[in-house]
């Protein structure tokens, strides 16, 4: 068991611009709690030196919060962005009825198992009371309009990672407000991005998501969401179960790698090439046109791509500033008749991206087409004759128990998929009555990028396991798992991974064809 995130992880498994300032908010600048600053520039004998000093820090004890919703909601905030380039700063709006308050940052990555550590602490600040939420009923939009009331500089005693700023009111109340500081000189081999704008199309705070009304009397669904107001439950999005495990995998395998948000690839897609790899974390659903044109163009430009997830790139999005700062409003109508950019430029229409009037199934570049939920099953590995299994001790017919789950995606030859994928695991499911499989895949680009997809939700959850001096086996799933993450990103760090490891279309072995689910399972 993880030291010390029991509380954070029960509560969150349960499912750029600047803007306006406040002349009177505080703006603090405090010492690193526990000594100086990592190197702005690292070492060239090993890039990732500064990251692995960082790590052999000491975590903290005390970074999670309760399991309590009470608490949450004793004290909300939200930040004026949801990444910061090092060194920039960052707007708090905070939300108490106590008399008291204070944010804490920690940075979150592996620290001897300890998952984060305190990089800043405010002094204590008054409570304030901020104005109640706003619905824009035309949209379904919730909106927190309050006012700034602390002012935090990202100095360089905040080393480049994913962070939780904990927010404790002194009437017991505590929550999270996620935040990624950026290193946009950074070259580092690997970029992690954090899927925020799937975080937000979940947000159900103040009363809409895009998917329902949480029962405060509006009808329906919201066709807007917004970034200007804080995530529902603790406050920490999907970061627990779907990207906190793969940062402390990263960062406990001591691998070059920098972060952003999805926010960041819509904003400027161009610095991926800055990069070797983006690895796209647990739920990378929602995406806007610039977003995929930018993975697309990366790839071209031999950039390796790794979906570490399921139910990728499936909704279009629509991406619009608010008074707060830029790409701050999430838009989706799901309805290409209920759009109003439909008329003018149906391609930009707020629909799924495989359907009309877009048209452009994620498997086109994903490998992978995203089918259902929920299901629960073992994955089955069946091509371990290749670089991805080396030293994994699995063989072909080996079993995961459990590793497919809550969503799942397949190899689906009636739409569009490359050529020469290549599938690594081919796993029978149940889902909603149907028969079906959940895939593996692999596909080598003529650029000599590599593109690797996981389709399911389910991988990440079992990095997190400590499997120091195991030998990986199928009779210890989370050794193998981690065994076959490390060669995947030994790959993809190296350079163009499609030209070193090319991928053999392999479909015929497993009898995918269109339409294969509706007959019985091959022999």
């Amino acid at each position: 068991m993880l030291a010390g995130t029991g509380g954070a992880l029960a509560g969150a498994l349960l499912a750029a611009c600047g803007g306006e300032q406040s002349a009177d908010a505080p703006r603090v600048t405090l010492t690193v709690p526990d000594g100086t600053a990592p190197p702005t520039t690292a070492p060239s004998a090993n890039p990732a030196q500064w990251l692995i000093d960082e790590n052999a820090r000491p975590g903290a004890g005390d970074w999670t919060i309760p399991d309590d919703p009470s608490a949450w909601n004793r004290i909300r905030g939200y930040a004026d962005v949801t990444s910061v380039d090092r060194g920039g700063t960052v707007a708090l709006r905070v939300s108490t009825e106590a008399p008291e308050w204070r944010l804490q940052a920690f940075r979150t990555g592996w620290y001897g198992g300890g998952g984060a550590r305190l990089v800043w602490e405010s002094p204590t600040l008054p409570g304030e009371r901020q104005d109640a939420a706003v619905l824009d009923a035309a949209v379904g939009t919730w909106r927190a309009p309050w006012r700034t009331n602390l002012e935090v500089p990202t100095d360089d005693s905040w080393p480049p990672g994913m962070y939780l700023l904990k927010l404790t009111s002194s009437d017991g109340g505590a929550s999270f407000v996620p935040l990624v500081v950026r290193d946009d000189s950074s070259t580092a081999a690997i970029v992690i991005q954090s899927s925020v704008t799937t975080w937000q199309a979940y947000n159900e705070w103040g009363g809409k998501s895009l998917y329902a009304d949480s029962s405060n009397g509006n009808a329906g669904r919201a066709d807007v969401v917004t970034f200007d107001r804080p995530y529902y439950r603790n406050g920490s999005g999907e970061f627990f179960g779907r990207e906190f495990e793969m940062v402390m995998f990263a960062e406990r395998n001591g691998y070059d790698v920098t972060y952003w948000t999805d926010i960041d690839l819509h904003a400027t897609p161009e610095r991926l090439t800055q990069h070797r790899a983006l690895i796209s974390l647990g739920h990378d659903e929602y995406y806007s046109t610039r977003m995929r044109r930018g993975l697309e163009a990366a790839r071209d430009a031999g950039v390796n791509l790794v979906f570490m997830g399921a139910n990728a790139i499936f909704r279009k999005i629509r991406l619009e500033d608010s008074d707060v700062g830029s790409f701050r409003n999430e838009v989706n109508y799901r309805d290409a008749s209920a759009d109003p950019i439909t008329a003018t430029d149906p391609s930009e229409a707020t629909v799924s991206w495989r359907q009309s009037p877009v048209d452009e199934p994620e498997s086109s570049l994903i490998g992978n087409l995203y089918e259902s939920n929920p299901v629960d099953a073992d994955m089955v590995v069946v091509n371990t004759d290749n670089w991805l299994f080396e030293g994994s001790g699995l063989r072909d017919g080996d079993v995961l128990p459990g590793l497919v789950a809550n969503e799942y995606d397949r190899v689906t030859p009636e739409q569009p998929t490359p050529d020469n994928i290549e599938v690594f695991c081919h796993s029978p499911v149940t889902c909603r009555g149907k028969q079906s499989f959940a895939d593996v895949t692999w596909y080598s680009h003529p650029s000599g990028a590599g593109v690797f997809a996981v389709g399911t939700f389910e991988w990440i959850k079992r990095l997190i396991d400590d499997t120091d001096g195991r030998t990986p086996s199928v009779a210890d799933p989370p050794a193998a798992v981690q065994a076959v993450t490390r060669n995947l990103f030994d790959a993809v760090a190296a350079g163009p991974a499609g030209a070193a490891h090319p991928s053999t279309n392999n479909l015929d072995r497993f009898g995918i064809r269109p339409g294969y689910v509706t007959d019985p399972p091959p022999t």
